[in-house]
């Protein structure tokens, strides 16, 4: 499909093909806006059906970022990059190399940094190729955005359910979280310590059994996390979560979680407000990763100042929540306008 004709083509400044051939790669990179700033997003490595697949994801996760990054006060614009790859089985420090050369010849547009299918590990490779790298650490410590993400929806999850369900503490809440992935677990760890009694899903059966024990949470099957009798459905595994058949459902009366573009087309954010749903815009929960990506990038880093940042994330969720009751509409377009008000501004 064309490009400029694609319905996820958001007035993208700049999408770019590569191709290695001598180490298999074929990635996409897409460069939403860089008006607030070099356009920073992961990489993700994933066994994509077509390249047509590859690229509608690639589209909407590098506008999502736009808006992350806007609505997290960072002076980043937003973009992402794919990779056609089975990350078990393709990847290759040739191919990661070939990525650092593609992401160079950018010359500072875009800066990757980890996603679903890479790790701190593999941008050091690419580091090899480009200084165009986030995510890799500070000061000795460990480049994993997934705790400082987690930290971000557990403070998004706390301003849901005081707007949604009227309750400033998480004691004996039920909270169904689905993918316990690196950022789902801490986050359902977050939810344990501070009372909230779990529903865990995930399709790898044995992490998930590991961590249910842990946390003395009930496991159901994948299919059947939206059936579950709980107060908040955390969606924290790929995208697209939430159909309308999900939303005809679900038990929640508050949706927050990690996964990127949780609903499965624009629509579903009225079908969640038309059923009372509270729906946690997701750009704006799980910003704490590239918070804190940005924060390494600075000369002033401190551990302290990027807690506090991403604490932030609540404040903004105030403000959205408390917009969207007085309009009457869904917080998803109240996030959205939020966020054009400040990449967009009016002239």
């Amino acid at each position: 499909m064309p490009v400029f004709d694609h319905p996820e083509f958001d007035h993208h400044q700049q999408v770019v093909h590569g191709c290695d051939e001598a180490s298999g790669l074929r990635a996409i990179i897409a460069i939403h806006d860089t008006r607030r700033g070099p356009a920073l997003g992961g990489l993700r490595i994933y066994p994509y059906a077509d390249e047509a697949e590859a690229l509608t994801d690639v589209l909407r996760l590098s506008r999502g970022m736009t808006y992350k990054s806007a609505l997290a006060d960072l002076p980043l614009g937003g973009g992402k990059a794919v990779i056609i790859a089975d990350p078990r089985r393709d990847k290759t420090p040739e191919l990661l190399r070939a990525m650092g050369r593609l992401v160079d010849s950018l010359s500072g547009r875009y800066i990757t940094a980890e996603d679903s299918g890479s790790s701190e590990a593999d941008m050091r490779v690419i580091a090899e190729a480009t200084d165009h790298v986030g995510g890799l650490g500070h000061a000795g410590r460990s480049g994993d955005p997934s705790p400082f993400t987690a930290h971000g929806v557990f403070c998004a999850l706390r301003s849901a359910v005081r707007h949604g369900l009227g309750r400033e503490d998480l004691a004996g809440l039920r909270v169904a979280v689905q993918g316990v992935g690196h950022v789902g677990a801490h986050l359902a760890r977050r939810l344990h310590a501070a009372g909230a009694r779990l529903v865990l899903t995930d399709v790898d059966r044995d992490a998930l059994a590991r961590l249910g024990e842990e946390l003395e949470a009930e496991i159901v099957r994948p299919e059947a996390i939206v059936d579950a009798e709980v107060d908040v459905f955390a969606p924290c595994a790929m995208g697209a979560a939430l159909s309308a058949e999900v939303v005809e459902r679900l038990k929640a009366r508050v949706v927050c979680g990690a996964a990127n573009n949780q609903l499965a087309s624009p629509e579903i954010a009225d079908r969640l407000h038309a059923r009372g749903i509270l729906y946690t815009p997701d750009y704006v929960a799980n910003a704490g990763g590239v918070i804190e990506i940005a924060w390494q990038r600075r000369p002033d880093y401190r551990r302290e100042a990027v807690m506090a940042h991403i604490e932030g994330i609540g404040a903004t969720l105030d403000e959205i929540f408390a917009r969207a009751a007085r309009e009457g509409r869904s917080p998803a377009p109240v996030a959205d306008d939020l966020a054009r008000e400040r990449f967009r501004p009016t002239p």
